[in-house]
């Protein structure tokens, strides 16, 4: 059965334009940090059950700067949660078109082996009939089984 989840044609423009895109978004956030995996083992997390005890500390903190010692960064944590409030929606909304590129991937490919699937097929039926049968064989590798081991017969 024909199977068409998705169908278009990109362009050389559309693809630079997208480049394009993705480049000015990289010169747009310049300090953007690149972790390595040694560096992110390592790390105390803020994940969303931190989170309010964290916004609530940094603000009770900041409203009594009288017992917070000189090397505390309160402002440096206020600026890094209000970068986070600035980062967050940009992250969203690439989280949705990586999303929906991941999806157009599975779709086209889906279109495909359905396809090939199809096709090969037919050229089992009747490849041998027009001389497609060493054709056959050659693109039926992916299907090729090894040989099994007999099953030991118990003494």
């Amino acid at each position: 059965m024909p199977q068409d989840l998705v169908s278009f044609v990109l362009t050389p423009e559309q693809i630079a334009a997208a480049f394009g895109g993705i480049a000015q978004t990289e010169a747009a956030l310049p300090d953007l940090v690149s972790l390595p995996l040694e560096d992110r083992t390592g790390m105390v997390f803020m994940g969303p059950r931190s989170e309010p005890f964290c916004r609530q500390t940094v603000r009770v903190l900041d409203q009594n700067r009288h017992i917070v010692p000189p090397s505390l960064d309160v402002d440096g944590a206020k600026a890094d949660l209000a970068a986070i409030d600035q980062l967050r929606p940009v992250v969203e909304r690439l989280r949705r078109l990586v999303s929906q590129l991941d999806d157009t991937l599975l779709a086209l490919g889906s279109d495909v082996m359905v396809t090939t699937l199809e096709g090969y097929g037919q050229l089992k039926l009747s490849g041998a009939a027009h001389g497609l049968d060493d054709l056959r064989k050659e693109v039926g590798a992916r299907w090729a089984r090894g040989r099994r081991k007999p099953e030991a017969k118990p003494e």
